[in-house]
């Protein structure tokens, strides 16, 4: 599917409450009560026919999805609610691999962000908020992605892969993903700042 007919279908469901839709599709929101982070995600997977991908290509071939949750700031304005996870960091890969040769930059040439309204733990509720296309063709804001990703490369080559830390980074950091606080795998994320730029809550 094309990243505009897929932009085309998604705009239908804007507003449209995407915890209803889990039930729709029989997606697990909550089991043994602990949350599937993903849920939101699988739902506009299954909306659009497509099946579950953990692969470190594109969803699409050509294109990746991502969905991530936006809340209300007391002062009614909006703000991404946290870090969006990119792709696993694979320490060999990334020791060989300039930033244009990477699986990072492979996931994030060409982005579709879906954004939803998080209203609580329980999940009670998420409209779609709205659909974003990101084109990693800004050149400021690919050179600041390049050096994040060249650092966290120094660091692995310098002082091996347990070297790294959330507070690399300025628009990427590595951080911790898996199971358990000592969980050692470690994956590219793109901090809050980049995310709210993306979709233009941030001017910077």
């Amino acid at each position: 599917m094309e990243r505009k007919e897929a932009l085309r279908r998604i705009s239908e469901l804007k507003n449209v409450d995407l915890r209803l839709l889990a039930d729709e599709y029989e997606v697990t929101v909550f089991k043994d009560g602990k949350k599937n982070k993903g849920w939101a995600g699988h739902v506009i997977e299954r909306f659009l026919g497509l099946a579950q991908n953990s692969s470190r290509s594109p969803n699409f071939g050509s294109w990746e999805l991502k969905v991530i949750p936006l809340y209300y700031k007391k002062d009614g304005t909006l703000a991404v609610k946290e870090t969006m996870a990119i792709t696993m960091i694979d320490q060999y890969e990334v020791r060989r691999n300039a930033f244009r040769d990477s699986h990072l930059y492979n996931k994030l040439q060409k982005i579709l962000i879906v954004s939803r309204i998080y209203v609580d733990k329980q999940e009670t509720s998420s409209l779609l908020h709205d659909i974003t296309e990101f084109d990693l063709n800004d050149p400021k804001i690919s050179k600041q992605v390049e050096d994040d990703y060249e650092l966290i490369r120094k660091t692995i080559i310098e002082k091996g892969f347990l070297g790294l830390s959330g507070k690399i980074g300025t628009y990427i950091q590595p951080r911790t993903k898996g199971q358990g606080h000592g969980s050692t795998s470690r994956a590219f994320y793109a901090r809050k700042i980049f995310l709210e730029i993306i979709l233009g809550l941030n001017k910077k």
